[in-house]
């Protein structure tokens, strides 16, 4: 584990949170992902010390901004937690898929940088279990979460090939996902979407 400095209690408590959360939720086997965790790659990334989480206060994305010009391979995972964010979720998520386009363009020079996001009032997802889970702080916040692009497709292909999309894809549009992040990656392998 690495040596956290926290400049606030309530980053300290987020933090917290979302280490919790990821194990709730994430690390576990789940019927829904072909017994898969939701996430397979959270719990190695966590005990190697291979995830940041940095805190967004002000409206600006500047923080963001400078996490993605600043992308390095130290991490595979950075979570800007945005205590500023965007209240529509349609809006937030379009400003990310927008960052997405603006990025695989090279207006950050490095093109190899994906964005999704959590929205506090997005709709439930029905295949994690969030119910159980006990918040630890009140306060309301987004997750941006920032990897490389190249990982996140090719790790996605590898689950795709072990059904772990399967049963999700009945309930929810992973295809248009797939596609932009498809259409995005051959722009970063081949220089267009070809």
């Amino acid at each position: 584990m690495i040596n956290l400095a926290f400049k606030h209690d309530l980053e300290k408590n987020i933090y917290q949170e979302i280490l919790a959360w990821s194990e709730h939720t994430l690390q576990k086997p789940n019927p829904y992902f072909n017994k898969l965790p939701a996430c397979p790659y959270a719990k190695k990334a966590w005990t190697e010390g291979r995830v940041a989480v940095l805190f967004k206060y002000e409206d600006s994305f500047q923080a963001v901004y400078s996490t993605i010009s600043q992308f390095d391979d130290v991490f595979d995972l950075v979570i800007v937690v945005d205590l500023a964010y965007k209240k529509d979720p349609e809006e937030f998520h379009n400003y990310l898929e927008q960052l997405n386009e603006v990025i695989s363009r090279g207006i950050f020079i490095d093109r190899d940088v994906w964005l999704m996001g959590f929205h506090p009032h997005d709709d439930e997802n029905d295949y994690l279990d969030e119910t159980t889970f006990e918040q630890l702080v009140s306060d309301e916040y987004a997750m941006i979460f920032i990897q490389r692009l190249s990982k996140v497709y090719k790790s996605s292909q590898q689950l795709k090939a072990l059904g772990y999309y399967e049963e999700y894809a009945k309930d929810y549009d992973v295809e248009t996902i797939f596609a932009q992040r498809e259409t995005l990656y051959r722009r970063l392998i081949d220089g267009d979407e070809t």
